[in-house]
């Protein structure tokens, strides 16, 4: 079952957003539970996990771009939905990685197609893995928990929110089979996942969880690019 918050200090606006977004996910089959937040402190003392959170910006005492950034640093895979009656702080919303900015009013048409792109994206990232071997035992990973897989001789290291976990294979047969899927070899011995990348310089990539991997001097261009595709796949600004 789908777990929506929706957070905004004005009463009717709230309870309006909570239903149009109800009434679309029951159109499309889909269980949902849609919980109310006047402010963001309510938000954040919810011990409640949410797939997706719908915030408006502009908030008495804690607004919805602070509460945002103190959201991100407890999870970082939820999808952040701003709701704002002005453009003002549409780049700020990349910096918390939001999946959408929309507009008050919002259109119902566009609303819809958010979340029908937002459902897509949790489906998504709670389905797709691969299986390894190790020690005549199978293993599943799930892609969206891996920061990074590391090459260590023929042993490969996959760095993941469990910790790690290491197996034998190869770096190269691995990048082929995670190919568009997010993944980037930006040196020869590592293969990050590049929808945990928090931020970067021409030397290193800075990830959610804090660790820094190395970027090859003639890699960098190509990561940039890729970068930014993944950033577009997963959302974008409306």
């Amino acid at each position: 079952m789908l777990s929506i918050a929706v957070c905004d200090d004005e009463v009717i606006e709230c309870c309006n957003m909570a239903k149009k977004i109800k009434d679309i996910l029951e159109e499309m089959k889909i269980p949902c539970i849609v919980r109310q937040f006047r402010n963001g402190k309510e938000l954040l003392q919810e011990s409640e996990s949410f797939d997706i959170v719908f915030l408006d910006i502009i908030m008495q005492d804690l607004d919805g771009m602070k509460t945002a950034q103190i959201l991100r640093e407890k999870v970082s895979d939820k999808i952040l939905i701003f709701v704002s009656s002005s453009r003002e702080y549409v780049f700020e919303a990349y910096d918390v990685e939001a999946f959408q900015y929309l507009l008050k009013p919002v259109n119902d048409r566009k609303l819809k197609k958010v979340l029908q792109k937002a459902v897509r994206k949790t489906e998504k990232c709670s389905q797709e893995f691969i299986i390894v071997s190790k020690e005549r035992q199978k293993k599943k990973l799930f892609l969206d928990d891996i920061y990074y897989f590391e090459i260590k001789g023929r042993v490969v290291e996959a760095h993941g929110k469990e910790g790690i976990f290491t197996y034998y294979g190869q770096i190269g047969e691995l990048e082929n089979r995670l190919q568009d899927k997010g993944f980037f070899r930006c040196h020869k011995s590592y293969l990050v996942n590049l929808k945990h990348a928090d931020g970067y310089n021409r030397q290193k990539i800075v990830l959610d969880n804090g660790e820094n991997i190395v970027i090859a001097k003639r890699r960098y261009e190509e990561f940039c690019q890729e970068v930014l595709k993944v950033m577009r796949g997963n959302g974008g600004i409306l």
